[in-house]
């Protein structure tokens, strides 16, 4: 492959499949029967990565997990609880090992994004709620976060001074 592009690996990366692992929307205005013209929703979105290799060889799957609530800013009562647990399944050749972990949680959930923004927006739609259109999730700046968190986890701790 590398002899192809002067000693540059050549890159592939295709998507095999899609699909929602699991999914969760819970209504708290249906079923708590809140009321009120008061209702300013306050919305947060935590959004976590998962990928593991599959047995074919260069595939892997990626797991986008999204955790959406919704609150009530006057008093904090919940509105709704969405968690979209959406897969895809990728065939990536030609990525150094080392750069093979960044890859696969940065590029691929970019791939997928644009889905889980419909879902979550017909979700939301469907169940009651004006359609939550959520912003682009910087999955780089992600990524970052995650792997100084875990330097910061490893680091051996200060010692105490006296």
């Amino acid at each position: 492959m590398a002899e192809e592009n002067g000693g540059v690996p050549q890159i592939r990366m295709s998507v095999l499949a899609q699909y929602v692992r699991d999914m969760s929307f819970e209504n708290m205005v249906a079923q708590k029967g809140i009321t009120g013209s008061d209702v300013q929703p306050d919305i947060q979105v935590a959004v976590s990565l998962d990928a593991r290799k599959r047995q074919a060889e260069h595939q892997f799957e990626i797991v986008t997990k999204f955790k959406v609530t919704s609150k009530n800013k006057a008093n904090g009562d919940m509105l709704f609880l969405l968690e979209v647990d959406y897969a895809g399944v990728f065939h990536v050749e030609g990525v150094p090992e080392d750069q093979l972990h960044p890859f696969l949680l940065i590029e691929c959930p970019r791939m997928l994004f644009p889905f889980v923004r419909r879902i979550v927006s017909d979700v939301t739609r469907d169940g009651g709620f004006p359609p939550l259109n959520i912003d682009t999730v910087d999955f780089l700046a992600l990524y970052r976060q995650e792997m100084q968190r875990r330097a910061q986890a490893q680091a051996p701790a200060e010692p105490l001074a006296n």
